[in-house]
């Protein structure tokens, strides 16, 4: 299907901004929990935490309100890096947050959560991570949508799959009606967008400095039972690891 025959089916689909990827899901419920593990979340007290790509802080809040000794929040954009002050200083918690674009100290634990699938150069957030570290420190990452998941276009997905049926030309035309940002890629999209697949994902830690101690992949829960690892990329609703470092 042509790009202009494209662009205009999605116009008629979905004429403005879609309402997808809003965080809803996480409405009444702990993300971090959800996200990270029950279990994990008991080893927290008392830890030096970096979060990796922390968006507005809520994470790193709820971080230091499960007792760490020191959460500090890591990401490229200064808005939300100022949002994430704000929201710690109204928690009371702004001596234990800090916010900054990178850091030069170190941490027990680094977790990063839905970022993997928005990193430029995951690989060389890999590396960096691996800067943060203490010898024995490890890291906790979680996210998703993966790139073959029914949404796993984000804003693109205006109905499941819906990223993968139409090509990317078609796609970034259609977004530029409500969004004057510029992008031309995926990859450029405001947070942006690096296809991020579960086999990709693996692939990359391969390449790391660091291993997989844990992997988890979290089915969708309407498409549990067609779960497997033949069809894990098109039913996994997020993936959650722990990586540490190679001996």
């Amino acid at each position: 299907m042509l790009p202009g025959i494209q662009y205009r089916l999605l116009r008629t689909i979905s004429p403005g901004e879609p309402n997808i990827c809003t965080g809803e899901f996480y409405e009444g419920k702990s993300k971090l929990e959800i996200m990270l593990g029950h279990e994990f979340l008991g080893t927290i007290p008392g830890k030096t935490v970096i979060d990796f790509g922390c968006g507005g802080g809520s994470e790193v809040v709820g971080l230091a309100r499960l007792g760490a000794n020191r959460v500090i929040g890591i990401d490229i954009r200064e808005d939300l890096l100022q949002l994430a002050r704000q929201r710690a200083h109204a928690a009371g918690l702004s001596k234990i947050c800090h916010f900054a674009t990178s850091t030069n100290e170190l941490a027990h634990v680094v977790v990063s959560i839905d970022a993997f699938e928005h990193f430029g150069d995951p690989l060389a957030v890999l590396h960096t991570i691996d800067t943060l570290l203490y010898p024995r420190g490890e890291v906790i990452a979680s996210f998703g949508p993966t790139w073959y998941h029914p949404r796993g276009g984000h804003l693109f997905s205006v109905f499941p799959w819906a990223h993968l049926l139409f090509s990317e030309k078609a796609l970034i035309r259609w977004r530029s009606d409500f969004k004057t940002d510029g992008a031309t890629r995926f990859s450029e999209v405001a947070g942006g967008l690096n296809q991020m697949t579960i086999r990709r994902f693996k692939n990359l830690i391969q390449d790391s400095p660091f291993k997989l101690a844990s992997l988890e992949l979290v089915p969708i829960r309407k498409l549990r039972p067609l779960h497997n690892r033949w069809t894990c990329e098109f039913t996994t609703a997020f993936v959650r690891c722990r990586l540490v470092k190679r001996i």
